[in-house]
């Protein structure tokens, strides 16, 4: 059976830590492979705050962004009060979005936990269709 390989880029461009919580765990008492894109979306936004945006919603004017698809290799287990550190890296921009790539590590033991790819896409939330990436965005990333 082929497995799905996602590749992190050369360098990454933020990190952050974030504690689990014991809703994060699941039945088997480890977190949950639904919590792992939620980690992914929470590190998303606070790189967003880091650059400057408010959300993702309004990068520039009506125009957002949003996950045009999502894969995720999980490496190790995690567990309640364990230390995630999270590294963002940004790769295969164009005219309407990028790449986002999320090392997921654990802080304590240096394991891998997870590793995330998100494609973006940049949204006109007025017309709902997809739209240029605005220069401001584009200018962030890079």
């Amino acid at each position: 059976m082929s497995r799905i390989k996602v590749h992190l880029p050369d360098s990454f461009k933020f990190s952050t830590s974030i504690k689990i919580r014991v809703s994060d765990l699941n039945y088997g008492n480890h977190v949950g492979n639904d919590t792992i894109l939620s980690l992914s979306h929470e590190a998303r936004l606070q790189y967003l705050t880091y650059l400057g945006f408010d959300n993702e919603v309004h990068i520039e004017n009506n125009i957002g962004i949003v996950v045009a698809d999502a894969a995720v290799v999980y490496k190790s287990e995690a567990f309640y009060g364990d230390e995630l550190a999270i590294k963002i890296g940004i790769d295969d921009i164009n005219k309407y979005g990028f790449d986002m790539f999320y090392e997921i590590t654990n802080a304590q033991s240096g394991n891998e936990v997870a590793r995330v790819k998100t494609g973006i896409i940049c949204l006109d939330y007025d017309t709902r269709k997809i739209a240029l990436m605005p220069d401001v965005l584009k200018n962030a990333v890079t």
